[in-house]
């Protein structure tokens, strides 16, 4: 069983240039918990709860500005492995408002899996 999250925004300070960080901007995050059966007695008590998975991601996000978005996505999914104790995490961050060397794309992103 998986829990997942698609398309989390949050407003963030992160980016290797002075104008990210100062201005910021919006980041979308895609996380997967690979939990087992966790959950499948219908008790919260024994699920993964998404809302505290989503809460998790903010905490990280919030606690301080990252240059890049592996470090980011990184440290994310290191405290998703340590808190929730899934069998796998995948987390993707997409930086939706950027555009490399002036072109035009849909989003930048980087996954990281444990």
């Amino acid at each position: 069983m998986k829990v997942e999250l698609r398309g989390l925004e949050l407003y963030g300070y992160h980016g290797v240039h002075e104008e990210e960080r100062e201005r910021g901007q919006r980041f979308l995050y895609d996380v997967e918990l690979e939990v087992g059966d966790r959950g499948t007695d219908d008790r919260i008590e024994s699920a993964v709860d998404y809302s505290k998975v989503a809460a998790a991601v903010r905490e990280v996000a919030a606690a301080q500005p990252y240059n890049l978005l592996e470090a980011l996505a990184t440290a994310i999914a290191d405290l998703l492995m340590e808190r929730f104790r899934p069998e796998r995490v995948r987390v993707r961050v997409r930086k939706p408002d950027v555009r490399p060397g002036g072109i035009d794309v849909e989003f930048a992103a980087v996954t990281v899996e444990r």
